[in-house]
């Protein structure tokens, strides 16, 4: 047997590995978001909000490492669900601003808890998640937050 057929196996896989755990994230992440009426799409449009906001669609978009067609529908429930607001900027017609409302801002309390919880779930504590994130940061195609 060539010792390169061990490299072919499923289990050796790097992307099986991470498509599994992303997978398995988002089932983790669903009933811990549910009591907040988010998607996990949902909630990381959230998050990247309650850093910076309002923010254009297009870099609310490269935020999520989305396309801001994919993005526009989802922005759209959110203004549905009364978390956020969609306004023309004023100096740029073709600039859609995204803010976070009163109900959007006050999510973000209630928010606090899911790393927590995640972590719970998970096993994993707090350094264990930012080894983790840290070490998946180049197949994501940014920088791991220790070298931002």
């Amino acid at each position: 047997m060539d010792p390169r057929d061990d490299l072919l196996a499923l289990d050796e896989q790097l992307c099986f590995a991470l498509v599994t755990a992303a997978r398995n994230v988002v089932s983790i992440y669903r009933p811990v978001l549910d009591p907040l009426g988010l998607t996990h799409p949902q909630y990381l449009a959230m998050l990247a909000l309650w850093e910076s906001a309002p923010r254009a669609l297009g870099e609310l978009a490269d935020a999520l490492a989305m396309e801001p067609a994919t993005l526009s529908p989802l922005v759209k429930r959110l203004e549905a669900r009364g978390l956020v607001s969609r306004e023309r900027s004023a100096d740029d017609e073709r600039r859609l601003d995204i803010a976070l409302t009163e109900a959007g801002r006050a999510l973000r309390e209630r928010a606090l808890d899911v790393p927590g919880e995640i972590m719970r779930r998970t096993g994993m504590n707090v350094d264990e998640v930012a080894a983790l994130r840290d070490a998946l940061a180049r197949f994501a195609g940014r920088r791991s937050v220790s070298n931002r």
